[in-house]
């Protein structure tokens, strides 16, 4: 099977694109995916998106998400804003066109003079553990982790995907790799959780590093970016619209509060196209 791809890279994030509306075939078995999205040679991803024909004919597309490890998943931000700029910008669906994913609808708008900046409805968070899915007694706005070496406070949510976020005082810091390994497949966490580091820098900025499950850290990640404003949002701490500063670049997140959806924004540009046969 031959696959025409695009890659992009949405605020750091490495997202490849494959636009299946025409042909609807099924997306490869995941041991290919894996291989294709570790591969340092050519391709490589975090972030594979089937781009597929819409069920709905209000939307533009329809699309799935699989990690680099093969595993399918909820949802990505970054990736369904670089869906939404093929679709908007280079299919001329655009500037405003919603998008059917496997967390729900998706709205997306072009912004900036060349629409190079797309802005995505992520929806409502969910706090309600057995939705996220989380393993605990009740909802609560912190949480107690016991790991092997200590105990970790985090925050708990859903932005259409599992996720984990964890205060510390700098991101350089952090032990990303070593306590977002062992927060991702906690037993607390039934279906493994994204884990973000967060450094509250003032009420309208954070730095931000996120380990995700599949991949494990990766230079940006839109929907940790929206579970960190959210958390610190919750709390009090953060104004209701922050920019996130990751390692890949930087992301906006607002987000009015209970109820209400969560907005993210930010650049993105094409990388590479081209064919593999898989």
């Amino acid at each position: 099977m031959q696959l025409r791809f695009t890659s992009m890279r949405g605020t750091g994030n490495r997202i490849l694109i494959v636009d299946e509306r025409g042909q609807d075939r099924e997306p490869p078995a995941a041991a290919r995916i894996r291989a294709l999205g570790n591969d340092p040679n050519r391709i490589g991803f975090d972030q594979l998106m089937w781009v597929r024909a819409p069920l709905h004919p209000a939307s533009a597309a329809s699309y799935r998400v699989f990690n680099a490890d093969g595993s399918e998943v909820e949802q990505c931000g970054n990736g369904a804003r670089c869906v939404a700029w093929i679709l908007g910008r280079r299919e001329g669906l655009g500037p405003e066109l919603r998008l059917e994913s496997p967390a729900g609808t998706v709205e997306a708008r072009l912004c900036g003079d060349n629409h190079n900046r797309v802005a995505v409805n992520m929806g409502a968070p969910e706090f309600e553990p057995a939705r996220i899915p989380f393993v605990a007694g009740g909802e609560s706005e912190r949480y107690r982790l016991e790991l092997a070496r200590e105990t970790v406070e985090v925050s708990v949510l859903s932005m259409g995907n599992p996720h984990c976020v964890i205060d510390v005082d700098s991101v350089e810091t952090a032990e990303v790799a070593r306590i977002g390994a062992a927060v991702e497949t906690h037993e607390r966490f039934p279906e493994r959780v994204n884990v973000g580091f967060m450094a509250i820098e003032h009420r309208r900025e954070i730095a931000l590093r996120v380990h995700e499950r599949g991949v494990g850290e990766t230079l940006a990640c839109g929907t940790g970016a929206c579970a960190a404003v959210v958390a610190g949002r919750r709390r009090d701490l953060l104004d209701d619209e922050v920019a996130v500063k990751l390692p890949g670049g930087q992301l906006m997140v607002s987000w009015g509060g209970a109820g209400g959806p969560v907005w993210l924004s930010g650049d993105v540009e094409v990388s590479g196209e081209g064919t593999i046969d898989v």
